[in-house]
């Protein structure tokens, strides 16, 4: 079975299993069989790190079906080859060619050496993270809820943020906490973190470590980096500025606040649009010009090797600078000083290409099966479940069966890829010898 392959029936075993967890008596409040739709619906949300909910998790499941669901967000957050590979190692087994592999491509890494190291750290890495998480968010969710139950909420919530799920426990997900200046700034690190990438973390951890200990020849970031860190930040900077222009005489958003209150539920929507699924604010009072950037910032969403979605940054960065490159006549993509290979260029373009089919197709099957919902609420449910972010304007529980299929299907292919799938149908691409003539095209 080729890698691609292993990968996505790994991540299908993964929900049949959360599916059939999720059915039982134990997993929901009234200890009853669970809803099959439902099961399946927020096994495939979990998995694939999404957070789009058919009912509210608080009060449907139990506390047994809120834990399955909390470990198919870790495990799906984490990705099916590292969890794997994970198990794998506490057995005592070895790394085989194929397992290497695997890492390789499910986490988008040239190099095969260091897999073992790797896979230890991105778990070391990730409970580091997650723990701090919790001790932050314990000392508000005590103080409201109890000792017991606000550990629980802190540890819920810290493990949604990191892996950029967006389940909540709370029916209004984060608007009880929209105010609250230091939850706010907890999940939004919690999300960003997660969402830059594990190698951008390990290789700022690497060059903090380098600084320290006074080896400055060392210190030179990669391109990966520069351009990860700088769209992250130029993305977040664009999406506050924007909600805070485009909602802020809206009422029942942010007309009511004060200007750095204004500022502060702004920046928390820029955050969460890239693939966390929160909300403080509600989604569906916004205005259509907020909810179409949105949707943008949904479909670019998180970074490359982190537990988010979306089209990816890198990839929108490389179709600018070839886009920059075109209009000066130029044949070569650069990016920092630095070319771009053209393969990863093509690989940019058809991840946008497949990704946009993805979300035609989706919007299309919703809008026939969901006539009376405005298409703007059917476009942006469509974009959230392909970009996993998990974001509604509140239409989820009310699409019709087929039409939650639908999203079911579309959140399983933003998760593997569209890529990956079309690699695990197609089988391993097979290069060939022939060279055909050039000739040319017209072009806009």
């Amino acid at each position: 079975m080729t890698v691609p392959r292993t990968i996505c029936l790994g991540f299908l075993v993964l929900i049949t299993l959360g599916t059939l967890l999720l059915l039982l008596p134990i997993s929901t409040t009234d200890k009853g069989w669970g809803d099959p739709l439902v099961a399946l619906f927020t096994s495939t949300s979990a998995v694939c790190v999404t957070g789009l909910i058919v009912v509210d998790t608080g009060t449907y499941f139990s506390t047994f079906g809120e834990a399955i669901i909390l470990t198919l967000i870790q495990v799906g957050g984490l990705g099916y080859m590292t969890a794997n590979t994970f198990l794998v190692l506490l057995l005592g087994r070895r790394l085989g060619l194929r397992e290497r592999l695997a890492i390789q491509q499910s986490m988008d890494n040239a190099a095969l050496a260091g897999g073992k190291s790797l896979v230890i750290s991105i778990i070391a890495m990730t409970l580091v993270f997650e723990l701090t998480g919790l001790f932050c968010l314990y000392p508000t969710f005590s103080q409201d809820y109890g000792s017991g139950y606000g550990l629980w909420l802190s540890m819920f919530h810290s493990i949604s943020a990191f892996n950029n799920a967006g389940f909540s426990l709370f029916p209004d997900s984060l608007m009880r906490y929209a105010f609250d200046p230091w939850v706010n700034a907890v999940i939004t690190a919690l999300v960003i973190i997660g969402g830059i990438g594990y190698q951008v973390i390990m290789e700022l951890l690497n060059w903090l470590r380098n600084r320290l200990a006074g080896n400055r020849r060392r210190g030179l970031f990669s391109l990966n980096f520069k351009v990860v860190t700088s769209t992250t930040a130029v993305l977040l900077i664009l999406g506050t500025v924007a909600f805070w222009v485009t909602e802020y005489q809206n009422p029942a958003t942010l007309g009511s606040t004060t200007p750095s209150l204004k500022l502060l539920l702004a920046w928390f929507q820029s955050v969460i649009a890239r693939t966390a699924g929160f909300n403080s604010i509600d989604i569906g009072a916004m205005g259509n010009a907020s909810l179409f950037i949105m949707i943008a910032l949904m479909f670019i969403g998180a970074s490359p090797g982190s537990t988010g979605g979306g089209i990816k940054t890198t990839t929108i960065r490389i179709l600018l600078a070839c886009t920059r490159m075109a209009l000066q006549g130029q044949e070569q993509v650069l990016c920092f000083r630095r070319q771009i290979p053209t393969s990863r260029v093509l690989k940019a373009i058809a991840v946008v290409v497949g990704s946009g089919l993805v979300v035609v197709g989706a919007t299309a099957l919703l809008a026939i099966s969901n006539p009376t919902l405005s298409f703007i609420t059917i476009l942006f449910e469509s974009v959230s479940a392909f970009a996993t972010v998990g974001l509604s304007t509140g239409i989820t529980s009310d699409l019709s069966d087929f039409g939650k299929y639908v999203i079911i299907v579309t959140m399983y292919l933003g998760r593997v890829g569209v890529l990956l799938f079309m690699g695990a149908l197609l089988g391993d691409p097979k290069p060939s010898a022939v060279q055909y003539p050039e000739e040319e095209l017209l072009i806009g």
